[in-house]
């Protein structure tokens, strides 16, 4: 299974606090925006999602179709085909995708330790 990029989409009190300590660890602005509440954070490789107020916990993000840049894939497995396979391996979905439709679609699902995982497809 191919799930594309990957990041850890974090719940923090401070944006701006949050922001200045992460670029003190070599991370820069990668997209998002102050205004809306969310940044993302990228390391070389690594992406940190920082996020005020959306959500109330830490959350796993991958990205069918995605690089690490947000550069589209030329192959990748869609959101269904995973949700699917995931399915038919009895793993239980707090949200799922539609699987009537094409295009964006997530699905989300929680680890044996409650860790929340979203799958996120933009293209």
């Amino acid at each position: 299974m191919k799930l594309g990029a990957f990041s850890i989409s974090l719940n923090v009190k401070d944006l701006e606090a949050s922001k200045t300590f992460y670029e003190t660890l070599g991370f820069s602005v990668f997209g998002g925006n102050m205004e809306h509440n969310y940044l993302i954070m990228k390391n070389g490789n690594a992406l940190i999602g920082l996020f005020q107020g959306m959500f109330d916990n830490n959350i796993l993000t991958f990205n069918p179709g995605w690089d690490e840049n947000a550069n589209m894939l030329d192959a990748f497995d869609d959101v269904r085909v995973i949700q699917k396979h995931l399915k038919t391996n009895t793993i239980s979905f707090e949200v799922e995708a539609d699987e009537s439709t094409e295009g964006p679609a997530s699905f989300i699902i929680k680890d044996p330790d409650g860790n929340m995982i979203l799958v996120d497809q933009h293209v």
